[in-house]
């Protein structure tokens, strides 16, 4: 396949070492692209559910595959999440072609970009964070339970269904909550002057012009890699949401014994270790 040219990629809700982690999906979609920048917007390693016990070699490869970008002058900006809030103590940390931050800002063919995960609009974030922890881990047992059952409903020639999409649509409190989210975002990025507000946490993928009393802004959310399995792509001045389709991929399967990158990274970041020692920061 031949890579696709794109300005800027932004991803976010990854949850690498959780169950629902698309990793093989997500590294299929990396080494399609040939990108400028590269904005991971939060929540990309979930330090909040992460085990030694699950952390499969498709997960490793993300991280060997992002680690390449750097090391081949890609700026990468990882912009802490609420799953992965404890790297918020090493902000502004800027090794070479990597950057850890908490919100960036782009200056994007002229128009100001604001980046960040969004969870500061999260009440439940704010005030009942065990409660939040809870609800993922509920979240990441509903998305097991989904998988099995579409696996189920592959076998007999039935269309897949999104369990926590279902609940989303039907719930009016959950929209409300999207609703607010957006909005509030809007309304922020217009008071900075901003053009655009590029956010995660709702694992909604959007792209629209928002309008309030103050003015316009166009609201983007590059949704996640659990369900929608989603990003947002900045090319020839426009912005796109890109939606994974496994027909796209068929004939560039990832070979799970197979290196994805020419240089071993595992000996040089040894990823179990690393998140062992940050999980310690929980307790």
């Amino acid at each position: 396949m031949e890579k696709r040219e794109v300005e800027i990629v932004v991803i976010s809700d990854v949850h690498l070492g959780t169950y629902g982690c698309h990793a093989k999906e997500l590294l299929k979609y990396l080494k399609s692209i040939k990108p400028k920048k590269i904005v991971l917007n939060g929540d990309i390693i979930d330090i909040w559910q992460f085990s030694k016990r699950y952390w499969p070699e498709t997960h490793m490869k993300v991280i060997r595959k992002l680690m390449k970008f750097v090391v081949e002058g890609v700026p990468v900006y990882y912009l802490t999440g609420n799953h992965d809030e404890l790297l918020r103590k090493f902000a502004d940390l800027h090794m070479g072609a990597f950057h850890l931050q908490n919100k960036l800002v782009l200056d994007i063919d002229g128009k100001k970009g604001w980046f960040f995960h969004g969870d500061v609009f999260d009440v439940t974030m704010q005030h009942s964070k065990w409660l939040a922890k809870m609800g993922a881990i509920g979240y990441d047992s509903l998305i097991l339970i989904n998988s099995f059952v579409n696996w189920c409903l592959a076998l007999i020639g039935r269309q897949k269904m999104s369990f926590s999409q279902k609940i989303k649509a039907k719930f009016k409190d959950a929209v409300k909550f999207i609703n607010s989210f957006e909005q509030t975002a809007a309304e922020l990025a217009i008071e900075k002057g901003y053009e655009y507000v590029v956010c995660g946490h709702i694992h909604q993928a959007e792209n629209r012009k928002i309008t309030t009393e103050l003015g316009d802004v166009i609201y983007l959310n590059s949704g996640d890699w659990v369900e929608s399995l989603t990003a947002l792509e900045y090319a020839n001045k426009e912005w796109k949401i890109f939606r994974y389709n496994h027909k796209d991929f068929e004939k560039d399967e990832v070979e799970l014994g197979e290196l994805s990158d020419s240089e071993d990274l595992h000996s040089k970041l040894n990823i179990n270790t690393l998140l062992e020692k940050i999980k310690l920061e929980i307790v």
